[in-house]
């Protein structure tokens, strides 16, 4: 099978070439005069620079089109090799498999209710599915552990967001949705890990998702407690805003709460 760009050539090569003969044919044919066929030939020049340039586009734009769809195809089967991972680290942790995949659902949701778009949001979405990435590196001893860490245990248990940042940081398309795994137990008040960031030195992306990871973690059963009424968490989640949370991220939260809630239900996160 012939390479796109060696068709292009030969399409062109071959267009051109009749091109040149049967106008210059038809040229010799209709006129006799050296002036009248100096003028036709001046003027088949600028007819074959247009037809070649059009030609050249349409053949370039396929082409085009064609790699646009391979780059989409191929970041639809790197998002597929995610969710596949993802799901399974959820099975390891003694999550239900849906976990990553409804709170990235509902990450993306309040994203977008923010005015978060495109690719930003793509990258936000990924970053989100990724968040529990660095637990990989946590023993099973520490991380499904039944009752409450030591404090050795829970010094381990807060390198997982350092183990992630530096999972991602050599791949290319993950590099831009670090932020989340390496951010999101960042507190608003500065008393959070791994970096002890405060306000608005949060990235964005992970203020977000901080929300609606605590919203999810008490909202579900876990191996260490039981569910809390959903009043209670939404009633905490108001209590947090200023200490844990971005307060005018958790007032959009709570006046979107059915629609966000609603979202985790969706079939696609993006």
């Amino acid at each position: 099978m012939i390479k796109p760009y060696y068709r292009t050539v030969l399409i062109y090569l071959i267009f051109a070439s009749l091109w040149i003969y049967f106008s210059d044919a038809l040229v010799a044919a209709l006129f006799r005069s050296p002036e009248m066929i100096t003028q036709v030939q001046s003027l088949k020049g600028f007819a074959f620079v247009g037809c070649t340039a059009l030609l050249l586009l349409f053949l370039t734009r396929a082409d085009v089109n064609r790699i646009e769809l391979a780059n989409l195809n191929l970041r639809k089967s790197y998002d597929q090799t995610l969710k596949g991972w993802v799901q399974v680290m959820d099975i390891r942790h003694k999550e239900t498999g849906e976990h990553s995949l409804r709170v990235t659902r509902m990450t993306v949701k309040l994203a977008a209710l923010l005015g978060i778009d495109g690719d930003e949001l793509t990258c936000l979405a990924r970053g989100a599915l990724m968040h529990d990435a660095g637990k990989v590196g946590i023993p099973d001893t520490i991380l499904i552990k039944p009752g409450p860490l030591d404090d050795k245990e829970w010094a381990i248990m807060t390198q997982h967001p350092v183990i992630a940042r530096d999972m991602m940081k050599d791949i290319g398309f993950l590099q831009p949705s670090i932020d989340i795994p390496y951010s999101h137990h960042e507190r608003w008040n500065g008393t959070g890990y791994p970096q002890g960031l405060a306000g608005e030195q949060i990235p964005l992306a992970a203020r977000i998702f901080a929300i609606i990871d605590v919203w999810d973690a008490l909202s579900e059963h876990r191996v260490y407690r039981q569910a809390w009424p959903e009043d209670e968490v939404l009633l905490y989640i108001s209590e947090q805003a200023g200490i844990h949370f971005d307060p005018e991220i958790v007032e959009v939260f709570l006046e979107h709460y059915d629609e966000i809630k609603e979202a985790a239900l969706h079939p696609s996160y993006f």
